[in-house]
């Protein structure tokens, strides 16, 4: 990598010397936190460089790209020169704002980074303040901006105490402002300073709006923006109405979900990054900037456990929407644009060498094209929850979700691409019938609650043909287990909804034989790989993952609803031992206790939020006083 003076340093880890190459370029993944507003996120590594950004929004080209080109990805880097430095990472409680310390003998140095939250429109801000707590110390600040997933150079100007970074054409603009002096150096913006005990200096940096007037940024409105941002973080949490005994990783993963919602929509994305490996070096490499309707139904199940519901709203308006685009009544897309487009057009970067070597690096999903009938069950048994505990279900909606039912009544024999997004063909999924069996069970629960029409003994007679068809086609009677696919004898981890969607019992003894077999084939310690990746049934991919860890914690449910609550506590409190420094997961855990996949993943957050909101209960309902 060329040397620009503010490369990556060297975290003080014992085995530094031992670590290859591409591990030293590239940090773990979990060496990151994360700051956003509503519209997108940066990555701030703990050294002090943002090593990822899209901007304007989620799904934008990058501006910010090393985690996945050390050499070409571009960075923005703020750092102390310290000697034997040792690097700390923190949120301000209850919030979004990141605090990130610099510790040495020689002096104290601290970084905050958090993006201002603007209702409707106006440029998005990455607002950086870094101070001298101890000592006099020598900072040196550069802004390498690449655009358009690193294959466009830069225009720098700087003039009148501001740097503008252009895109070719006017496709972008940034402004970087500080009260320190800025320089060009090359296609980079370059700050040398020095600061004494207790003096501070802040950049901002902004995506400018067309046909606006540039704002002038003065030290007291950034002091206002932090204080706004702060107050608006803990106000939003300050709604959870979970009290117990995980509160502070509860309230994380509330609000790392919270950082995945498109404000201006209401859409939520998977996970805010791309290309992220699922095993370094190999090709399962995607991007998960998109919404999901599966990972959104989700969270917002989790968030209503929470007693947060205005999300809820927010997503069934824009769901709605993409429901009057469709040509066919009641079919819905598995994946749409945050804006609500229906393509998201999978296409490789060659031009990026990918996190630590893993090719190819992919933007765009074809997953888009597949048919995945799960996702009526995750949405309908959220729509159920939002009745209960939210607001009322209006006719108008209640006319939708029939639609919904009614077209899984008629295609939820149909194979599909599962929950998984195999590609290796269309299969019978255990998951898909079970989930299918949700969305009509749910609508017909909501007509027994309130009283709607609904072609009840047809959606009935649906509904029990499923269930027949799951007992009697998924469950193995020589292994006495349930199997992923229709004939197949293969045992998927994904079958742990079964017990929490209430679609068997969780002392059944079919459920039971189940779950032994699970912890037999699947399970190390903990950890639950997802399915067998070197079975007979493949899913058309090459190479190996790590434990998937929403299906840890769904394990971690079965267990606590199943009665054995000393073992799921002792196991949910393991898993808790997986997180980041601040409480951050990836979609998996390598074999190292790496984190592996993009980052951080709401699938697993959520997860967390439902098995602690479980096993604490029951917990409460046993007598634990502790």
């Amino acid at each position: 990598m060329r040397d620009l003076g503010i490369g990556y340093q060297d975290l003080a880890r014992p085995d530094a010397g031992e670590r290859t190459d591409a591990e030293r370029r590239y940090p773990p993944i979990e060496h990151y936190g994360i700051i956003g507003d509503l519209r997108s996120v940066a990555l701030v590594s703990l050294d002090g460089s943002i090593d990822f950004c899209c901007l304007p929004h989620f799904d934008s080209p990058s501006v910010f790209a090393r985690l996945l080109d050390a050499d070409r990805g571009g960075f923005f880097c703020i750092r102390p020169h310290l000697s034997g430095v040792r690097h700390k990472q923190m949120y301000l409680p209850e919030s979004n704002v990141l605090l990130t310390r610099f510790l040495a003998d020689d002096g104290v140095a601290e970084i905050s980074d958090f993006m201002p939250i603007h209702p409707g429109r106006g440029p998005s801000r990455i607002v950086r303040r870094v101070k001298a707590v101890r000592g006099t110390i020598r900072v040196s600040v550069r802004v390498s901006a690449r655009f358009d997933y690193a294959r466009t150079m830069p225009q720098v100007i700087v003039e009148g105490g501001a740097a503008r970074i252009r895109w070719d054409e006017g496709l972008m603009t940034l402004r970087v402002t500080s009260d320190m002096p800025l320089e060009r150096d090359g296609e980079d913006v370059v700050s040398s300073f020095e600061l004494r005990v207790g003096q501070t200096a802040a950049f901002v940096l902004e995506d400018l709006v067309d046909g606006e007037p540039e704002p002038i940024i003065h030290p007291a409105q950034i002091s206002q923006w932090f204080k706004e941002t702060v107050n608006y973080w803990r106000t939003w949490v300050g709604k959870s109405t979970y009290k117990g005994r995980w509160r502070d990783m509860v309230n994380r993963s509330a609000l790392v979900l919270k950082l995945l919602q498109a404000g201006e929509s209401g859409s939520l994305v998977a996970a805010p990054t791309f290309g992220l490996p699922e095993c370094v070096g190999g090709e399962r490499n995607w991007d998960y900037r998109y919404t999901w309707v599966r990972d959104a139904s989700f969270t917002l199940y989790s968030l209503i456990r929470l007693g947060m519901t205005g999300e809820t709203k927010a997503f069934i308006d824009w769901l709605k929407r993409r429901a009057g685009e469709t040509p066919e009544p009641g079919r819905l897309q598995t994946i749409y644009g945050i804006d609500g487009r229906t393509e998201m057009q999978e296409q490789t970067l060659p031009e990026l060498e990918g996190y630590r070597g893993s090719k190819p690096v992919r933007v765009g999903n074809a997953a888009y094209q597949q048919l995945q009938l799960d996702i009526y069950g995750e949405l309908m048994d959220a729509l159920y929850l939002y009745d209960k505990y939210g607001e009322p279900t209006s006719y108008d909606l209640w006319s939708w979700m029939t639609q919904l039912v009614d077209w899984v009544c008629e295609n939820w024999q149909c194979p599909d691409d599962g929950v998984w997004e195999v590609r290796s063909g269309r299969q019978e999924f255990l998951y898909s019938k079970v989930m299918c069996w949700v969305a009509v069970d749910r609508a017909l629960r909501l007509i027994d609650k309130r009283s709607f029409p609904g072609p009840v003994e047809r959606w009935r007679k649906v509904r029990d043909q499923i269930y027949t068809d799951v007992l009697e086609n998924f469950w193995d009677d020589e292994q006495q287990t349930f199997v992923g696919m229709r004939g197949a004898k293969t045992l998927d981890a994904s079958c742990l909804i079964m017990p929490l969607v209430r679609f068997i019992a969780p002392t059944d003894p079919r459920w039971l034989s189940t779950l032994r077999a699970i912890e037999q084939r699947l399970q190390e310690d903990s950890l639950i790989y997802r399915y067998d990746i070197e079975g007979p049934e493949t899913d058309g991919l090459r190479g190996t993952e790590g434990t998937f860890s929403i299906c840890s914690f769904w394990y971690i449910e079965c267990l606590s609803r199943s009665g054995d609550l000393q073992k799921a506590r002792f196991y949910f409190e393991k898993m808790l031992g997986y997180a980041n420094h601040l409480g951050l997961y990836a979609e998996e855990i390598g074999p190292k206790g790496e984190h592996l996949g993009n980052f951080p993943q709401a699938l697993t957050h959520l997860a967390l939020i439902s098995a602690a909101y479980d096993l604490d209960r029951r917990l409460n309902g046993a007598g634990w006083t502790a």
